[in-house]
């Protein structure tokens, strides 16, 4: 870190889930807490179902808005039949950060083990507004939030950050 200046962002999470209740979700509670905790600003919290065309409805709407600098979602990473995550939000996707789910697997293996490899999570961005697709756990909410997107999230983290490649925070 160094002395520049914070700049919140405004960051959006999508629960993806059949069960989950704004009463129980515990993993978008958790994001929620975290990104606030960290001086961002939660612009919109939204649950929806394990469909790809409502996941993608929703995602769109984010993405269109200039107001939305990063979208979180949690749950539908798994490779049950309902789980179609990635299915929804890859075909809207400009660029991937493939590094993004190789580094949050690797990570996440000190934990669990090999049962790491049955995640999908992803990353990239679509009309300038960042998109992490992580697992519906709190365990892998909490590792890709503090080991990983916390800082990419900073602009003061060097030597390098997505903030700083965000074209709609930097125009004057």
């Amino acid at each position: 870190m160094t002395n520049k200046t914070f700049i919140p962002l405004n960051i959006s999470i999508l629960t993806i889930s059949d069960t989950r209740t704004e009463e129980d979700d515990v993993s978008g509670k958790q994001l929620s807490e975290r990104l606030e905790n960290e001086g961002h600003h939660l612009y919109e919290k939204k649950i929806v179902a394990d469909n790809i065309y409502q996941i993608r409805a929703v995602i769109s709407d984010w993405i269109a808005d200039d107001q939305v600098n990063v979208l979180l979602t949690t749950g539908g990473t798994g490779v049950t039949g309902r789980d179609g995550t990635p299915e929804a939000v890859t075909p809207l996707l400009d660029k991937q950060l493939d590094g993004f789910g190789e580094v949050f697997r690797m990570i996440s293996y000190q934990d669990i083990k090999t049962s790491t490899m049955q995640s999908r999570a992803v990353a990239g961005v679509a009309n300038g507004t960042y998109i992490f697709c992580l697992p519906g756990s709190s365990g892998a909410c909490r590792t890709a939030w503090d080991k990983l997107i916390k800082e990419q999230l900073d602009f003061r983290t060097k030597p390098c950050n997505l903030v700083q490649l965000m074209p709609r925070l930097m125009e004057k």
